[in-house]
C-alpha cells in the first residue's frame, strides 16, 4: 500500500484533559481497509483516544494527522455505546437514521438515496417508516450503524457497541461489521474489552496499558508475551488446525 492508503497516523501523540494526562507516546499508523480493535481495561485511554480522534479533544503533544477527507471529520461515522433519544419522542427509523446528517448539505434526493442505502447495507431495508422504539436491541444497534453510515464514511469508530446485547445478536451485530470491512473496503476502529472478539475479526490490535499503547498487525499482537504485558495476569493463546485463535485470560495468581 502507499501513502495514500494511510487515513490516520499519531506521531509520539500525547492525550488527556486539561492538567491530566491519560495517554502519551502514542505511535500509531492505521489505513484504509484495516479492521482496528482497541482493547485495554478501564481508564486506559480508548475513549480519550477515541474523542481526540473525532475532535472533541485537542492533542496536549505529538501530531495527529487524518487524510483530508477525515480532517473535518466529515468523512467519520461514530456509533456510541447507547442512544440517548428520548423515548417519549415518537421517531421513525427515517428520521433516526437521518439525524446523521447534521452538518452535511445535501439535497432531498441524495438524502434519500443515502438513507435507503444505508439501511439497505444494516438490513433494515423497507423500515424506514417504522418506530425506532418497537425495534429489537439488536435492531437498534444495526439502526445506530446506519446513522453512521449515512455520511458514507471512509472511517467508522465504535466504541463498545456490543455491550448488552446477547450472545446471537452480537455474533449477527460483528458479522455485519465484518461485511461493511470486506465489501466497502470501510476502516473500522472497534473498541471492546472482549479480547476474544478481536481474535476472530481483527485484522490490526491497539493494546492499551499503563499510560501507553502498542500496536500492530493482529499475528504479530496476539501472543502471550505481549498480551501478558497489557493484562498483567496468566494468558493462553490457542491456535486450532484451522488457524483460528482462542484467547483466555486468567484471574490474577492461576496459570493456563
Amino acid at each position: 500500500m502507499g501513502n495514500s492508503d494511510v487515513v490516520l497516523k499519531a506521531t509520539g501523540l500525547t492525550v488527556g484533559y486539561e492538567g491530566r494526562t491519560v495517554l502519551e507516546g502514542v505511535t500509531v499508523e492505521c489505513r484504509k481497509g484495516e479492521f482496528w480493535f482497541f482493547i485495554g481495561p478501564n481508564g486506559s485511554g480508548k475513549t480519550t483516544l477515541i474523542r481526540t480522534m473525532l475532535g472533541i479533544l485537542r492533542p496536549l503533544g505529538g501530531q495527529l494527522w487524518l487524510q483530508p477527507n477525515l480532517a473535518q471529520r466529515e468523512g467519520i461515522g461514530f456509533v456510541p455505546q447507547r442512544c440517548d433519544l428520548n423515548p417519549a419522542l415518537p421517531t421513525t427509523i427515517r428520521e433516526f437514521v437521518t439525524l446523521g446528517l447534521v452538518g452535511i448539505r445535501l439535497g432531498a434526493k441524495e438524502k434519500t438515496e443515502r438513507l435507503e442505502w444505508a439501511l439497505d447495507k444494516v438490513g433494515l431495508e423497507g423500515m424506514a417508516r417504522r418506530n425506532y422504539w418497537s425495534l429489537s436491541g439488536g435492531q437498534r444497534q444495526r439502526a445506530l450503524v446506519a446513522r453512521a453510515l449515512v455520511r458514507r464514511p471512509d472511517l467508522l469508530i465504535l466504541d463498545e457497541p456490543t455491550n448488552g446485547l446477547d450472545l446471537s445478536t452480537e455474533d449477527s451485530f460483528l458479522r455485519l461489521l465484518a461485511d461493511l470491512n470486506r465489501k466497502e473496503h470501510l476502516t473500522l476502529f472497534f473498541v471492546t474489552h472482549d479480547i476474544a472478539i478481536a481474535a476472530r475479526y481483527a485484522t490490526h490490535l491497539a493494546l492499551f496499558s499503563s499510560g501507553s499503547l502498542e500496536s500492530g498487525p493482529c499475528p504479530r499482537m496476539l501472543n502471550r508475551a505481549v498480551l501478558e504485558r497489557v493484562y498483567g495476569v496468566g494468558v493462553e493463546v490457542i491456535r486450532d488446525l484451522s488457524g483460528c485463535i482462542t484467547v483466555h485470560v486468567h484471574p490474577q495468581g492461576e496459570g493456563p
